[in-house]
């Protein structure tokens, strides 16, 4: 039988992950949805948690996921409302530990949009635009 990527991603190694970037964790952990990466909330002591990706082994390039943080990066910069990855002291947004690349994010709510109300649609398509034309200037090619 194989083993599947996240296999060895249990509790313990995730609070590692975090820690390693500089954070001490409480020791809580609430595992969130997601499709193809793993994301958890992580309780950082005497301060709001945050959110930790954890990049799927093998899916996709430092370079891939560097793009996806420098986008974000550049729509928050234009103060488009997305959570964009935290950057460390170093300047980096991407870290490893054990074998996973992860990034770390601030813990951000939110709500759908009511698509039935049309001022919603407006400013929805608005803001499509929006990252649109930030992404149109960007060179963003992974």
């Amino acid at each position: 039988m194989n083993e599947h990527p996240y296999d060895r991603l249990g509790p313990d190694l995730v609070i590692a992950a975090v820690e390693s970037a500089g954070y001490l964790s409480d020791a809580r952990l609430l595992a969130l949805n997601s499709y193809e990466n793993r994301v958890y909330q992580v309780g950082i002591e005497d301060d709001t948690p945050l959110i930790a990706k954890f990049y799927r082994p093998e899916r996709w390039s430092d370079a891939q996921i560097l793009e996806e943080h420098a986008f974000s990066l550049e729509l928050q910069a234009a103060e488009i409302s997305v959570v964009a990855p935290i950057v460390d002291a170093h300047g980096k947004t991407l870290h490893e530990f054990d074998g996973f690349r992860f990034a770390l994010f601030q813990r951000r709510g939110g709500h759908p949009p009511e698509l039935d109300n049309f001022d919603n649609l407006l400013v929805l398509g608005r803001t499509l635009g929006r990252i649109h034309a930030v992404g149109r200037a960007g060179r963003f090619e992974a």
